[in-house]
């Protein structure tokens, strides 16, 4: 056992990996343990989407919504490279009609039973208008309106679509994220432990002792950000009597061919009630989700089944003008969001707020770690160093609403001068290319490059322009290990490389080890 850290995390998700980087700058020492890659379950698997949650208002969840309007910009100007601003296309049809119910749907079904089954143009544009000004908007245009019957967007449409509103949200890489918060964790002196899973912790002589396959630390406060296994932690790894309960909801997501020329995002309203999104993706794609299904087990891997693809593929067809079948899905996946059980009655209802809860009967203080969105993980994180704060002594403030994460001090509107730079100093790169290292690294793709005159000095392509230099910087730098970290986590090169050319990087990778 070696030294004592003042926190100790368990669970390398972008909440743990959020509070890490935050107890780290503020000075504290932070070990962080987890069990398989970074962002390895439910922070590679989301929606891609940094968004206040327009759906949630008829949950009166303004709160949460607020918030996560509110960090949007926030985000944006701490990582430009890897967020960005997107514009969302709801179609709207007066005679659209929803089985499912909300609370506002049921209060209006209440006053006004005509219109019972409905979302009234009214009422769209009502929440349109809730959602534009409870962010304090500085970057982000508003909401307008489009005639679908003469607007590009409309051309990928039914034609008994002809009217549309169009607001703002953002675009977020989900699990570059998290491999940036936890380097700049590391740079900050945080340890960050990959393929390090916490076998048990036990409260010992006013301490944590976490005991893990790579050896017993203690820590002065314990953490439980495990995601979709927070409720095993608190179960079976510390043994604690807590009674909070967590609601494991699955949401799947598939990927096509790309269906539309445009660059802009649609918000897709169900019969059911609920909504999807389809969004363009990885420039040739286009990425179509997301479900809501209860989940029995963290231990059982989440896969997008035929009933949810096909769910997804008719939700879409009522939709777009081209018929989509299962033969244009070109790759699915599927993540496990780990909610707080507030006991709502359907997966779709239950709350996508953040709860934190504080233990501290037998000495040593036990933060669990419950629910949450992408999008509010820094508030989250904030939220967390107060908690921790009124057990350890924290001498430093809030400090990451000013901070770029790395890579991204430049200005938000600064990727297309870094491309034309990037090829100025490298004429030989190809606007692909450049475009894809700017977009993950930022600043740092000039880093990457340093000293090459040519593609040879990157070392060997493995293909997808995935070359020799850019692989050594992900070893070194993000705590990649494996072909798998590479193509589906650090970038989503998985969708370019044939199984041919995964394997041979695998082997590269494990000769490396």
């Amino acid at each position: 056992m070696d030294r004592t850290y003042d926190i100790f995390v368990i669970g390398g998700g972008i909440n743990g990996c959020g509070i890490a980087r935050d107890a780290a700058g503020r000075g504290l020492s932070v070990a962080l343990a987890e069990k398989g890659d970074l962002a390895s379950a439910t922070s590679s698997a989301s929606t891609k989407l940094f968004h206040g949650g327009l759906r949630y208002l008829e949950y009166f969840e303004v709160r949460l919504v607020r918030e996560a309007l509110q960090e949007r910009e926030v985000l944006l100007r701490a990582m430009p490279h890897i967020s960005w601003p997107m514009r969302f296309v709801l179609p709207y049809h007066p005679d659209m009609r929803f089985e499912g119910e909300t609370p506002v749907s049921r209060l209006l079904g209440t006053v006004m039973p005509w219109l019972r089954g409905r979302r009234p143009a009214w009422l769209i544009r009502a929440g349109l208008a809730l959602y534009d000004g409870l962010g304090g908007r500085q970057v982000l245009p508003g909401t307008t309106k489009l005639d679908l019957r003469t607007a590009p967007e409309g051309a990928p449409l039914q034609d008994r679509f002809e009217t549309a509103y169009e607001y703002s949200d953002c675009w977020i890489e989900d699990s570059r994220l998290v491999a940036l918060n936890a380097r700049d964790a590391a740079e900050r002196g945080a340890r960050i432990m990959t393929r390090c899973a916490v076998t048990a912790a036990r409260r010992e002589d006013g301490h944590w002792r976490v005991e893990t396959e790579n050896g017993a630390f203690r820590a002065r406060m314990l953490v439980n950000a495990a995601g979709p296994w927070v409720g095993d932690v608190i179960a079976h790894k510390v043994r604690s009597n807590s009674t909070d309960r967590v609601r494991l909801v699955r949401g799947s997501h598939i990927v096509t061919p790309r269906l539309y020329a445009h660059d802009k995002c649609y918000f897709f309203q169900g019969e059911d009630g609920r909504i999807i999104f389809a969004i363009p993706y990885e420039t040739d794609f286009t990425l179509i989700g997301t479900t809501d299904a209860d989940h029995p087990d963290p231990s059982v891997p989440p896969v997008c089944t035929p009933e949810e693809r096909d769910y997804l593929i008719a939700f879409a067809n009522r939709y777009f003008a081209r018929q989509l079948g299962p033969e244009d899905v070109v790759w699915t996946y599927s993540g496990v969001r780990p909610l707080h059980d507030d006991g709502s009655r359907s997966a779709t209802a239950a709350t996508r707020d953040y709860t934190l809860k504080v233990e501290t009967a037998g000495g040593a203080p036990l933060l669990n770690v419950f629910g949450g969105k992408i999008t509010t993980y820094r508030r989250l994180a904030e939220s967390a160093l107060e908690r921790i704060g009124a057990h350890l002594q924290v001498d430093e403030g809030p400090w990451t609403a000013g901070a770029p994460l790395p890579g991204g001090d430049f200005p938000v509107d600064g990727v297309p001068r870094l491309i034309a730079g990037l090829r100025a100093d490298h004429p030989w790169l190809e606007e692909r290319q450049a475009r894809r290292l700017v977009r993950a690294y930022g600043t740092e793709a000039a880093e990457i490059l340093r000293g090459a005159s040519g593609p040879g000095d990157l070392g060997r392509d493995f293909g997808g322009d995935l070359t020799e230099a850019e692989l050594r910087w992900l070893i070194e730098k993000e705590f990649a290990r494996t072909a798998e970290d590479v193509l589906w986590r650090r970038s989503k090169l998985g969708l370019r490389l044939s199984a041919e050319e995964a394997a041979a990087l695998d082997e590269w990778m494990a000769g490396r080890g």
